[in-house]
């Protein structure tokens, strides 16, 4: 397989992998502030405890990677997003901090602090994932020196805008859904309506998202042309919506939850072929796009980075599988939970 298309398909499955997995646990900091009890507040924490920084480990391998094989797309998107990388950054840190001091004291107002901090910062960072996107797929002001010449007012259009409550929507979504695998009694009643509501604001965004991509970025669809059978995953992807309020409907919430999951990864597919050959483009002018081709390193280095990626994919798989076989089942508050 040609090297460069190898590396961004690689990157499209560590993305989605990213997508998916921190996806649900940033999902249920969304939800965290709507249950009002302590423990079940707890519960919330504790059932993503021992997984959101394993499920981190794709961004950062995301990212490391990205800056191997496409150094100069890595280059101009930092430059470009430089201040929203660093609040995320933030935002992903700080959500870190909030699950390790919360439970650290018993005085209301320090739990609500942290309640909220959670909150504030996994809504922050799955917003700013989403206008990331939506700014990637609009096209950066960059010139021929492949640096960005635009402000912060140009990453934050209209469609960055609605991307971003998109990915909050979609996100939510699949948090419900996996804490309703992980939760009994009461509050697993309850987030059966949570479940409900959030798809039903998922599915109103994805129809508006839909709408509006197709007739501002009619560029979106120009590799259907010539590659019509790719329109297979856009089937696919409805069928996964479709089958969410069916598994509900039938009281099969892992049914649900992995419809979901297929549903993010088919939008993160949709994404990636809606750019290829593209990395970053150039709303300046088409010359000065940056392309899987153009902003590569050499062959020798994607050559070598191949045998790197074979040899730890699987680690990272297996790690991952491990960790999940682990924690199976409902959670539970201990003596050393958060």
């Amino acid at each position: 397989m040609d090297l460069n298309l190898f590396w961004f398909l690689t990157l499209g499955v560590l993305l989605t992998g990213y997508a998916i997995l921190d996806g649900f646990d940033l999902g249920v900091g969304i939800l965290h502030l709507f249950v009002k009890d302590d423990m079940e507040r707890r519960i919330l924490m504790n059932s993503i405890g021992p997984l959101w920084d394993g499920n981190e480990v794709w961004l950062v391998t995301f990212g490391g990677a990205l800056f191997a094989a496409f150094p100069h797309a890595y280059a101009t998107a930092f430059s470009g997003f430089y201040l929203p990388f660093m609040v995320l950054l933030f935002a992903l840190i700080f959500r870190a901090v909030s699950m390790e001091f919360r439970s650290k004291e018993e005085m209301r107002w320090w739990r609500a602090m942290w309640d909220r901090s959670f909150f504030a910062a996994s809504t922050l960072a799955t917003f700013l994932f989403g206008v990331a996107v939506g700014n990637m797929m609009m096209g950066l002001p960059t010139g021929a020196d492949f640096e960005f010449a635009g402000s912060m007012l140009d990453l934050l259009g209209p469609y960055p805008l609605l991307i971003g409550v998109f990915a909050v929507a979609t996100f939510a979504m699949h948090g419900s859904m996996y804490l309703h695998l992980k939760t009994e009694g009461d509050l697993q009643r309850r987030i059966h309506g949570w479940m409900w509501r959030s798809f039903f604001i998922f599915l109103a965004l994805y129809l508006l998202v839909s709408i509006v991509t197709l007739t501002a970025l009619p560029s979106a669809v120009t590799n259907f042309r010539s590659l019509p059978v790719a329109s297979v995953v856009v089937l696919l992807n409805v069928l996964a919506i479709a089958n969410i309020p069916r598994a509900i409907h039938r009281g099969k919430p892992f049914a649900a939850f992995v419809s979901s999951a297929c549903t993010i990864a088919a939008l993160t597919f949709l994404f990636g072929f809606a750019l290829f050959p593209n990395l970053i483009v150039s709303t300046i002018d088409p010359r000065f796009n940056l392309t899987i081709y153009n902003a590569a390193s050499s062959e020798k280095t994607l050559g070598i980075m191949r045998w790197v990626a074979l040899l730890g994919m699987p680690l990272v798989l297996s790690y991952t599988a491990v960790v999940y076989w682990i924690f199976r089942g409902k959670t539970r508050i201990e003596k050393m939970s958060y």
